[in-house]
This record gives structure tokens, sequence and C-alpha cells, in this order.
């Protein structure tokens, strides 16, 4: 994560559009992290992203 707490939120968000932009997964331990962010301090983030060819 980065330092600055305010920055959590976009890097998810952007971590998130990274993974499913390109058909990755995720393992439990990063799906858990993930979950924590998307129903506590990012609930309100809008993740957009386009599918690779």
């Amino acid at each position: 994560m980065p330092p600055l707490p305010d920055a959590h939120c976009r890097y998810v968000s952007e971590w998130v559009a990274t993974k499913l932009r390109w058909g990755l997964s995720a393992d439990q331990g990063e799906a858990e992290a993930l979950k924590a962010y998307a129903q506590g301090p990012c609930e309100a983030s809008v993740v957009h992203y386009t599918t690779a060819l």
C-alpha cells in the first residue's frame, strides 16, 4: 500500500482494474484484503476497466 492513507482507495481501485482487465486471479489473502477495503474505507470507489483483447 502507498504510505499516504489518502492514496489507498485509488491504489486498490487500480489494482482491481488491472486484475479484471487481464483476467487475473487473486489468492485468498489478497481477496480478503481487497474485500476489506471494498467494504470499508473504499466502499464508494468505482472501478473502471476495459477488458484486454
